[in-house]
Parts: structure tokens; sequence; C-alpha cells
């Protein structure tokens, strides 16, 4: 009976802790890729915005991670919120999105994530082996800023 009440508080102990691993997923397996980057499209050019579409699944956890790293700093968040229409596209297994792939440039050329910026007309401005921002385990604060703030429409124009 002990041995059945200790491993009852045990399990009882570790859910809290199993659900807290548990992450956001951020993909859709099952969304229309090309619909999703045309609503993007068009709303970046109402807003004078770029887009940035986070090629990747669920499945890969450098893309799980750079989610929530841009997510967890305030002042990436910010600068993304502030010129960026964000948006993550699915590649996968289950969907390649093989036109949407097209679309962007044929991306997965360099794995995953990969970021690719299109201008308001979306026009693929910029493919982005996300390799280059890593640092150890996880990414870079300062390359991922570089990487935004050089891919802005005002860094862009010129303004």
């Amino acid at each position: 009976m002990k041995k059945l009440l200790a491993t009852l508080l045990f399990i009882i102990a570790a859910v809290p802790v199993l659900a807290q691993e548990v992450k956001e997923k951020p993909y859709n397996e099952e969304i229309n890729a090309m619909t999703q980057i045309d609503e993007a499209v068009a709303k970046a050019k109402q807003e004078g915005k770029f887009v940035i579409c986070q090629v990747g699944g669920n499945w890969c956890p450098w893309c799980l991670r750079f989610n929530e790293f841009i997510h967890a700093d305030e002042e990436i968040k910010t600068l993304i919120d502030q010129n960026f229409v964000y948006i993550h596209v699915n590649y996968s297994p289950k969907n390649k999105n093989e036109e949407a792939m097209k679309r962007l440039g044929n991306c997965t050329r360099f794995g995953f994530p990969v970021m690719v910026v299109l201008c308001m007309e979306g026009n693929v401005k910029h493919i982005q082996d996300s390799g280059y921002l890593e640092e150890g385990k996880g990414y870079s604060k300062e390359k991922v800023l570089k990487f935004f703030k050089n891919w802005t429409p005002s860094a862009v124009h010129g303004k």
C-alpha cells in the first residue's frame, strides 16, 4: 500500500512538470499556404509592412525554439510587430505545400526553420538560413535583431 501511495504521489507531482513541457504549436498542417501568404501580403500592403514567412513545422525543434525565442524577447517582438506581418508556413511530410515553396523561392534548400522576407507586393526579397542566427543551442539576440533590422521596409527603401 505504501508503494502504491508513493507511486501515486510521484505521478501527481510529475503532471504539472510534464504539462509545462507542452509548447505552442505555431504551424497548421491543414491551412492552405498559398491563401495564408496572399492574406499576409494583403495585410502587409495595407499596413506598410513586409511579410516574414517562417517556414518549418511542429516536427522541427529548431522551428519551435525560434518561435519561442522571438516571442520571449520584448525588443525582438516589438521590432517584428512594427515592421512585419509574421506567419508560420507549414512544411511537413503530411503537407509539403509544394506550390507555396516554389512561390517562396524553393527556400527549403536552406533547412529549417528558414525565413522568407516578402515585400508588400508579395515578391521574395530575401531568404534567411536560420543557421546563421544560431548561437550554441539557441539563437543569438544580436544576430536575430540584425537580420530583422536589415529587412524592415525602411531599411530596404532607405528611409
